[in-house]
């Protein structure tokens, strides 16, 4: 694991970008050379949109032989769109009887680029992945996307043998997963019908906190890092303490959003090679450092807090792919990749993934206090 410099928290923090996330990679901002096929009609309170989806059966009519639907959030920059597909094939069997399902969330440049309709929703190049409003032609959530997709899913008439609903998502796809776990409407009526729901987040740049707490090196000074020093450490989407975007019910309950969040089905899937600190992609925020190096330390870091988390009944699991980085494709179409989205026999969860962050030197601390007595240099 990189550990971080041996320098107290606060003058480390004071060195470190304070954007709201990584330096925008130009490919993000480039036009998708492939709109998504199919269309749906999105709703909340605030107007109508439409999304670009691609759907592997038309979920238009009856679908009686589907008991599992895989539902894939893409990255960043909006093109990796095929990854679901290819695990699919990799299953076999095992998907024969699978809905496989990937939206996509457009931005401005991708609606002028192919002259799509003013119907189509667009957001901000970083504001999808965070579950905020489009920026037209109404103030819809991506969230109320995904709500979408899971009350077409949960209508019995055309799906009437569903069991399984598998909600995925790479890298910045990853990030909106795990969002969405936290604070998503969507999964009362799937919920009630029966239907298991869970979750796969794969490789995010970083991870919803349900509580102040962070990872902190024991191995140096922990002397805190105060608000004007890294003033998004505990905001949306990092944390609880503001910046919500309107679809999060108000007011929240961090207690009970954190009971519920604990409780869900969640898979975290991280590729081992997945390490690289100055990964162009990689949000390098101050709020997002404190929760670790790269991609892999974050993930597992969050694995290691949720472990020590009072809870009942714990499901959620870490799944290592050994040897793959920030690719996709490779971490769905991997034994465990596909063992998340088709319940494929193959692959087993570490079972010292919860001590992860113990064992390498790190404690749950509280780094927005100061805290004494914590050796180091």
């Amino acid at each position: 694991m990189n550990m971080l410099r041996t320098i107290s928290i606060s003058a480390w923090l004071a060195m470190l970008p304070m954007a709201a996330g990584a330096t925008v990679d130009p490919e993000v901002l480039t036009p998708v050379p492939i709109v998504q096929d199919g269309r749906l009609e999105v709703s909340s309170a605030k107007g109508e949109g439409v999304i670009s989806i691609h759907v592997s059966r038309d979920w238009t009519q009856p679908q009686p032989a589907v008991t599992r639907a895989v539902i894939v959030i893409h990255g960043w920059p909006r093109r990796d769109l095929k990854s679901l597909e290819l695990a699919a094939e990799q299953s076999g069997t095992a998907a024969n009887d699978a809905i496989l399902i990937t939206p996509q969330f457009l931005i401005q440049a991708d609606i002028d680029a192919h002259h799509l309709p003013a119907d189509t929703l667009r957001w901000g190049p970083n504001a999808w992945a965070a579950g905020y409003d489009a920026r037209g032609p109404a103030a819809i959530s991506s969230f109320d996307a995904l709500d979408a997709i899971l009350a077409r899913l949960a209508n019995r008439q055309l799906f009437p043998a569903l069991r399984t609903v598998v909600v995925a998502g790479h890298s910045a796809g990853g990030r909106f997963v795990q969002r969405y776990a936290a604070v998503g409407h969507g999964q009362g009526p799937l919920l009630r019908l029966g239907v298991h729901l869970s979750y796969v987040v794969a490789n995010p740049s970083d991870y919803l906190y349900l509580t102040p707490e962070r990872p902190i090196d024991t191995n140096r000074h922990a002397d805190g890092a105060s608000s004007q020093q890294c003033p998004g450490v505990n905001r949306w989407p990092y944390g609880l303490g503001g910046d919500l975007p309107r679809y999060v019910s108000q007011p929240i309950d961090p207690q009970a959003l954190g009971r519920d969040y604990l409780a869900r089905d969640i898979v975290y899937l991280l590729g081992t090679a997945d390490n690289d600190p100055a990964h162009h992609q990689l949000d390098r925020s101050c709020a997002a450092e404190v929760q670790g190096t790269t991609r892999f330390d974050r993930g597992t870091l969050y694995f290691s807090y949720l472990s020590s988390r009072p809870r009942g009944e714990w499901t959620q699991r870490l799944l290592e792919v050994a040897g793959i980085g920030h690719n996709s494709v490779k971490m769905f179409s991997s034994a465990c990749g596909r063992a998340a989205l088709f319940d494929q026999d193959g692959c087993a969860p570490d079972p010292d993934a919860a001590a992860y962050g113990q064992a390498q030197g790190y404690q749950v601390g509280l780094p927005l206090k100061r805290q004494q007595n914590v050796v180091g240099n």
